[in-house]
């Protein structure tokens, strides 16, 4: 399976020290299957950081998510369980690393599931703060339109990745 990651440079050999922490799936290295997707993150990054706009692309073995060897995660949907999970992540505060639920302490060596775009973030904070209930968080994540992410934390899980060309 092809996948592509977007950002201001050429990725050579990944750096999990330069990935950012409290992202969606924990601090990794994040690519998706859709090339149009990571287009425009790299011409976000771009401008953001500077330097020119650069998807790298990379084969990916998919018997990573059969490896006994690996930890994986794989969320098919946006479920009360996936917005638990990113919410945690994401969560400068959150104590509890150890929790099933969050990847701060990179217990999954791989994350799959959709991406928590900005048209969630209000979803998630009315959530968090009491303001809806998981139904209503649940039924209203059911209407937006969500792309794709693959999260890697582990070297382990990097030598599934092969960078094409």
């Amino acid at each position: 399976m092809r996948l592509y990651h977007g950002s201001n440079i050429t990725i050579e050999n990944v750096d999990f020290s330069r990935c950012r922490p409290y992202k969606d799936f924990g601090r990794g290295f994040y690519l998706t299957d859709i090339c149009e997707q990571a287009e425009k993150m790299a011409k976000r990054v771009a401008r953001i950081y500077g330097g020119e706009p650069y998807v790298t692309e990379f084969e990916f073995n998919e018997r990573a998510l059969e490896d006994a060897a690996l930890n994986v995660r794989v969320f098919e949907a946006p479920t009360k369980e996936w917005a638990i999970f990113v919410i945690n992540n994401r969560n400068r505060l959150f104590g509890n690393i150890k929790d099933r639920e969050c990847n701060q302490d990179n217990k999954y060596d791989i994350v799959l599931g959709p991406v928590a775009n900005d048209d969630l973030a209000l979803l998630f904070r009315q959530f968090s703060s009491g303001l809806i209930d998981e139904e209503i968080l649940v039924r209203a994540m059911q209407y937006k339109k969500l792309t794709s992410q693959f999260s890697f934390h582990s070297d382990t899980a990097l030598r599934y990745l092969t960078k094409v060309g």
